[in-house]
């Protein structure tokens, strides 16, 4: 049995698939414990998790919470020097937390995107393993840009210089965090380029939770850095949907999920007006899923139709949608692939515009709608027809049953099992 300290910060989405890894070497006979944010700590206990506070709350932290995920998910753009500060000071009040969490019996680290830089100088501090576990691709490579570039290809060449750029920027939003960490713990003085670079090259394993039928490996990367497979948040075996999300089901056809997430807060009122008016245009029913952004009914005339939800379980709810329109973050991006239901991609940010097109190349959705679209005066019609081809495309259906059989049949909680067992013998 290992002493097991997962670490995560961000949003929901940031937050949510490490319960179900969590949960997988919990069962397994590991003692498990995942810190994250307060928001979330209902969230871990219910996965069986022994829940440890991180600092930076994103849910209370800043007034919006498109700017509330950390430095790999940055708001639209206008405003990198704000930006920048924002994303310096969220990294250094999560170091102090990062480092509060580790007990003296812990035997490994894991460690998301967001806290590994920090998370490594604490593992070098108690001499004791660490495991990488990114949800999005993000060591630079020929085959495509870097997630966050908004995916437009620059050649083999300009992707690479681009992936180690948008490293070194990652660097410099660190640094301060790193010194500070380093001091506390009793290191010497070293730059998060240069902590960094030791780990490549002495090829620290990295285990990416997504799947090769949305983003197959890149042919250009070193040994060590292996695609796994989705890791599903945790929700309990005998969870079902809510009596009134089943009578709504039951009331009619399947209807169309659409849901922002994390993303546009304090929107709710114009994009539950827009969603309610796109839906009855393409003539389907929906489910709104109030999310950061607020989504409701209250804001729409009285309608059968529709109904409002909160937090459910994508797991169970999509299977059930003739499509779904969502931001494209990663976990609700593959989400919709595993239901096997067409998507209509309406991203907003930072990774969002990447899976959004590896959807779409997919051929399980419609062309992607950028967020910002939605404000246009064609922004109802466009909704509306891009929801009609999602449900009225048969070849767009089988597409997606195809890639849900697919993602079927891998295992990503097992695979960061396995390398946890080969890191504690």
């Amino acid at each position: 049995m290992t002493h097991i300290l997962i670490t995560a910060a961000g949003s929901h989405g940031d937050i949510a698939p490490y319960t179900g890894v969590g949960a997988r070497l919990r069962a397994a006979g590991h003692e498990v414990a995942l810190a994250t944010h307060d928001s979330y700590a209902p969230l871990v206990r219910a996965a069986g998790l022994e829940f440890r506070q991180l600092p930076a709350d994103p849910r209370t932290r800043r007034a919006d919470p498109a700017e509330a995920a950390g430095p790999d998910r940055p708001p639209a753009p206008g405003g990198t020097r704000a930006l920048m500060r924002q994303a310096t000071a969220f990294i250094k009040e999560l170091g102090g937390g990062i480092a509060d969490a580790a007990r003296e019996d812990t035997g490994l680290l894991l460690l998301s995107a967001t806290t590994a830089p920090l998370g490594h100088h604490l593992a070098e501090a108690r001499g004791i393993p660490s495991l990488e576990l990114p949800l999005v691709p993000g060591a630079p490579t020929g085959d495509f840009a870097p997630v966050v570039s908004g995916g437009r290809s620059l050649g083999r060449w300009g992707n690479r210089a681009a992936g180690r750029l948008s490293l070194r920027v990652v660097d410099r939003l660190y640094a301060d965090a790193a010194r500070e960490m380093r001091a506390r713990l009793g290191l010497p003085p070293a730059t998060p380029r240069t902590v960094r670079r030791r780990a490549e090259a002495a090829g620290r394993p990295v285990l990416y939770g997504f799947s090769e039928v949305l983003v197959p490996r890149p042919t250009d990367w070193r040994t060590g850095l292996d695609v796994v497979g989705n890791w599903w948040p945790w929700h309990a075996p005998d969870d079902r949907l809510p009596p009134v999300v089943e009578d709504f089901l039951a009331a009619g056809p399947p209807p169309v999920f659409i849901g922002f997430g994390s993303m546009a807060g304090g929107e709710g009122e114009r994009l539950s007006a827009l969603a309610a008016a796109a839906l009855r245009r393409a003539k389907v029913r929906g489910i709104l899923q109030s999310g950061w952004a607020g989504l409701t009914t209250r804001h729409t005339s009285a309608d059968a139709d529709l109904l409002t939800i909160g937090e459910v379980p994508h797991a169970l709810l999509f299977p059930r949608m003739s499509a779904v329109v969502h931001h494209c973050g990663a976990g609700t991006a593959a989400a919709g692939v595993r239901a096997g239901v067409p998507t209509v991609p309406v991203p907003v940010t930072a990774d969002q515009p990447f899976w959004a097109a590896r959807l779409a190349a997919l051929g399980v959705a419609t062309a992607p709608i950028p967020f910002k679209d939605l404000s246009t005066d064609h922004a109802v019609a466009r909704l509306a027809h891009a929801i009609s081809q999602a449900t009225a495309a048969p070849a767009r259906r089988d597409h997606a049953t195809t890639a849900a059989h697919r993602l079927a049949t891998e295992d990503g909680a097992g695979k960061v099992l396995k390398a946890v067992e080969r890191l504690a013998a």
